[in-house]
């Protein structure tokens, strides 16, 4: 007996194999048959797919529930299960929750979170590890080392290059984590205490992943400007080290810089690197406001940037030199989060400064100096063509670059998330395949299943095939469609019938089904 038989669909393995019709059998959790026609008398639980897709369940390969903590406080993560994420990669963009040198590496972190709202029992990569184990989790989680994490806590909230001593140890503590099951490491070389690092350190600790074959992401350093030296950067690093690389949410922002993003793609193109990108199917994206300031302010981290900016003097230094180097425009970017004052979340920086009757830089500072630097921002900044150009290209992914939440999660914070929190892979499914036809669903289902899952290096997951897992969905490619908008993110997509996470129903007739069969998954 099967616990699970799905009787007639339409499957896209995951492979980029053309669809085929075909029955499927689950048996303790892994597919145990695929065949044209299974007797339905031999399932425990049958579902008539009815002409829909089965497919491998989705693989976001830059999410961040581990590091926004929502893996710990919304443990069932439903509005990924609901967009038919079954695996989850943690530990991006130079954060992640482990190894822990001291408690200043949770630093890394409280741009996003406040680290205090959970009780962080662990040091090492493998205590980590068995902590979250104790967890019921409701998708299968992997983590990456975070850059940031190691060196803030090792050198703090000191803004310098490493010493040598330095590097050896951090170099070391990467060592530990990869055999303790990390899948690899990331930078956040955007943010201003990694900024401080070189290119020759990160080469170093790309060189400790390539021993153990593992993965190196990279949120490059700088998305506007900086685009075309921060891809010269990775591309250099792949190149001397040939670790296993991913650019992490690839992207041109401001429309000044948007051309950018075509050369950008031909670079990696070109290169003999192992490189691979991730897109998410947006134009608008999100960060922390402080990004807005000079680098300079934030050295020191947040206590040292809230005093400068209380200083007369040096606000008024900040505010000069913001008009001068103006790199967004302030008119498309909204407040997302202000734990402190929330009486600005879904407002416009332009119109907080006409409230306040000052300039938007000087607003800036004072929503800053309010809400004690934790403000995370919407920024319209994003190419809808390049958007397109990334998502059909032959090297990219589509990722979410956003963290699971459930519908209570506003009534308690009211705080608004980006809508890829709740409808990135279906908007990609239904925006740009099913309407636009960019590309073909064997081409789009592989770019969220298995080709991340080679990329990870996850085993006998992101394909429909005997004895791998059984995280598969069930799509009704009439009915898919993202509903979260930027006013009200915390809507559910539709036409995602079925998740099923090791072989258990997470998700049934669109309905959270609660069951919690998640696993912590660890490098091999």
């Amino acid at each position: 007996m099967y616990d699970i038989l799905i009787k007639d669909a339409i499957i896209i393995d995951g492979s980029n194999s053309a669809k085929y019709r075909a029955d499927v059998g689950i048996c303790d959790g892994k597919i145990d048959k695929i065949d044209k026609n299974i007797n339905a008398k031999k399932g425990k639980k049958v579902i008539f797919a009815k002409d829909m897709y089965l497919t491998p369940g989705f693989i976001d390969l830059n999410n961040h529930s581990d590091t926004f903590l929502t893996l710990f406080t919304i443990s069932n993560q439903d509005s990924l299960l609901r967009q038919g994420i079954t695996t989850i990669l943690g530990g991006n963009c130079g954060s992640s929750l482990a190894p822990l040198i001291s408690e200043d590496g949770l630093k890394a972190i409280q741009k996003w979170t406040d680290p205090e709202q959970i009780n962080l029992n662990w040091l090492t990569f493998q205590e980590f590890i068995d902590s979250l184990k104790k967890i019921k989790i409701g998708v299968n989680f992997a983590s990456l080392v975070g850059h940031s994490t190691l060196r803030r806590g090792l050198i703090k909230d000191e803004f310098r290059e490493l010493k040598p001593k330095e590097l050896k140890i951090i170099i070391e503590m990467l060592k530990t984590a990869m055999k303790q099951g990390a899948f690899g490491f990331s930078t956040g070389l955007a943010y201003s205490h990694a900024k401080m690092s070189t290119t020759k350190e990160i080469i170093e600790l790309a060189k400790t992943v390539k021993a153990f074959n593992g993965l190196y992401t990279s949120h490059i350093r700088g998305e506007a400007e900086e685009l075309i030296p921060a891809i010269e950067e990775t591309i250099e690093i792949a190149k001397k080290t040939g670790v296993n690389t991913e650019i992490s949410h690839l992207k041109a922002m401001g429309e000044n810089h948007w051309p950018n993003m075509k050369k950008a793609i031909e670079m990696i193109e070109k290169t003999k690197a192992n490189i691979n990108f991730d897109v998410y199917p947006y134009t608008v994206t999100g960060s922390v406001l402080y990004i807005l300031l000079p680098d300079w302010v934030a050295e020191g981290g947040k206590t040292q940037l809230l005093k400068r900016l209380r200083d007369a003097s040096i606000k008024e230094k900040v505010i000069r030199e913001m008009q001068e180097k103006k790199s967004y425009e302030y008119g498309n970017i909204t407040i997302a989060t202000s734990p402190i004052n929330r009486a600005f979340i879904g407002k416009k920086i332009t119109e907080i400064a006409k409230a306040q009757e000052v300039s938007v830089e000087e607003a800036i500072i004072n929503l800053l100096l309010i809400s004690e630097g934790r403000v995370n921002i919407f920024l319209n900044t994003l190419s809808e063509e390049n958007i397109k150009a990334g998502l059909t290209h032959k090297l990219s992914f589509v990722a979410s670059d956003s963290a699971g939440y459930n519908i209570d999660y506003y009534r308690k914070k009211n705080d608004l998330v980006h809508p890829r929190c709740f409808g990135a892979f279906p908007r990609f499914l239904s925006k740009y395949v099913e309407k636009e036809h960019l590309l073909s669903w064997e081409e789009a289902i592989y770019k969220i299943t298995h080709g991340p899952a080679k990329k990870i290096g996850l085993k006998n997951r992101g394909l429909i095939k005997k004895d791998y897992w059984a995280d598969l969905v069930l799509i009704n490619p009439n009915e898919i469609s993202d509903k979260g908008t930027f006013e009200n993110p915390y809507q559910f997509p539709t036409g995602i019938k079925y998740v099923i996470v090791n072989g258990e129903l997470a998700v049934e007739n669109e309905q959270i089904t609660g069951k919690k069969t998640g696993q912590v998954l660890k490098r091999i």
